[in-house]
């Protein structure tokens, strides 16, 4: 069967003119030159490296991150660009002692960190762990300010906290191995195992410049910028569980614990000499809760709980009350375990003292009452016999006069600077055995 053509549509006449044909061949030639399979630079294979690179300067951060996945080897031109004095000069912001920075999460030089970490993530996706860490090292080498003791004005200075959102960004995502290549390859770069040695088998507070630089080391660039819990966990773990217990207590008190205003440094006879507040303890609740309820395989309740145990006698045995408050602040189960364990363990009689500080915390800060006598009844349970329970009970009553005759005393004995603070605790501590009582009768009826 013959086909006819179809004449419907207009026909493009052939080129006339030899100038236009001409100069249509050569963009011709020159394109076709360049798309070939084994260019990956497109376009800008026509480009020395020199204009590539001044192109680059006028790019933002986050521009140059999208361009780096272009191809490989656009990608190792961006590298290439990183590691001359200039692109480091212009990517490597050192303005980090700007006093208004550490009280705002989103400043420039703190949003160019994270989006630095993503391009430095995108650059060195195809390099083993070991060289993407050794590379990244090599280009931040000169940063001062993210070298453990690299700055002179720590607490003013926003470099760490840099360094961490750039990390931050870099890591996210990969997998625990990974992270743990990380971590040994910081503790080596910082000599960091040797340093915390250092901190927690000294007389506490005899080295607190190196107890200030490893707790802003710790916080600025390991734990401090995760949205996820389970990673913050990792982290910390990673800087605990090295250590036999009594270290890993000593660590998380100059991590977490309080410090002072005026220099930074860790106070550790806060809770050996006076009952604090909730903004002293905040820290060291959060790190506890995090390790308890996360359920990491590293940290079984037992764990935890002894670790509780250890920290409340760095440096020495705590205030009962400021142990009782760190109990409050980790929450409910946390609460519990530590005194069902005291309860299995026999320990009645620091059980019923403890109870009664509880009482009191929750007089001083207005908490409902009812917590605190539902936790007693909820610990009760634990003893095997009702003769146990009855003997705990006594306990509580008992310890309950005892601690009123002891601030009944400081009262009658102490100088006149004291007087009002030693009376407000014992007017406290009367207040709080009337409304717990009170709530054990309701809640019995």
């Amino acid at each position: 069967m013959a086909s006819r053509v179809n004449t419907s549509f207009t026909l493009i006449p052939n080129q006339k003119y030899r100038r236009s044909n001409r100069r249509s061949s050569y963009f011709s030639n020159n394109f076709d030159s360049d798309s070939q399979p084994l260019s990956t630079l497109g376009n800008f294979k026509a480009l020395p490296v020199e204009i590539f690179q001044i192109i680059l300067k006028y790019l933002s951060v986050k521009d140059i991150s999208m361009l780096s996945m272009v191809s490989k080897t656009v990608s190792q031109h961006i590298i290439n660009y990183i590691s001359t004095s200039s692109g480091s000069k212009r990517l490597l912001l050192q303005d980090f002692h700007d006093p208004e920075l550490p009280d705002r999460e989103d400043t420039t030089i703190l949003d160019h960190y994270r989006s630095l970490g993503l391009l430095f993530k995108r650059c060195t996706l195809l390099l083993p762990t070991k060289d993407r860490l050794k590379y990244i090292h090599k280009i931040l080498a000169d940063v001062s300010c993210f070298k453990f003791n690299g700055c002179a004005s720590p607490l003013q200075c926003v470099g760490l906290l840099c360094y961490g959102l750039f990390l931050q960004t870099l890591t996210a995502g990969w997998d625990e191995l990974e992270c743990h290549r990380v971590y040994n390859f910081l503790c080596e770069l910082t000599n960091l195992s040797r340093k915390m040695q250092t901190a927690v088998c000294s007389k506490p507070g005899s080295a607190r410049k190196l107890e200030l630089r490893i707790r802003l080391f710790c916080r600025n660039v390991l734990l401090d910028h995760w949205i996820h819990q389970s990673d913050s966990a990792f982290w910390l773990t990673c800087i605990l569980k090295p250590w036999p217990m009594v270290n890993q207590a000593r660590l998380l008190y100059i991590i977490f614990g309080p410090i002072s205003p005026q220099d930074g440094q860790v106070v550790w006879q806060k809770m050996i000499e006076e009952p604090t507040d909730e903004s002293c303890l905040k820290g060291l609740a959060d790190a506890i809760k995090l390790l308890y309820d996360t359920g990491t395989k590293e940290w079984t309740a037992d764990d935890v709980i002894s670790l509780v145990d250890e920290l409340s006698v760095v440096p020495r045995e705590w205030l009962l009350e400021n142990s009782a408050r760190l109990l409050i602040l980790s929450g409910n189960n946390i609460c519990f375990t530590f005194m069902a364990s005291k309860a299995v363990n026999g320990r009645t009689i620091e059980l019923a003292r403890l109870i009664v500080f509880l009482a009191l915390v929750c007089e001083k800060e207005l908490y409902c009452m009812d917590w605190a006598v539902k936790m007693m009844q909820r610990v009760c349970k634990v003893f095997s016999t009702p003769v146990e329970r009855n003997n705990f009970l006594q306990s509580v009553a008992n310890a309950f006069a005892c601690a009123i005759m002891e601030m009944l005393q400081s009262v009658m004995s102490g100088d006149a600077d004291d007087d009002d603070r030693s009376f407000m605790n014992l007017f406290h501590l009367v207040q709080a055995q009337a409304s717990f009582h009170k709530e054990d009768l309701k809640l019995e009826a």
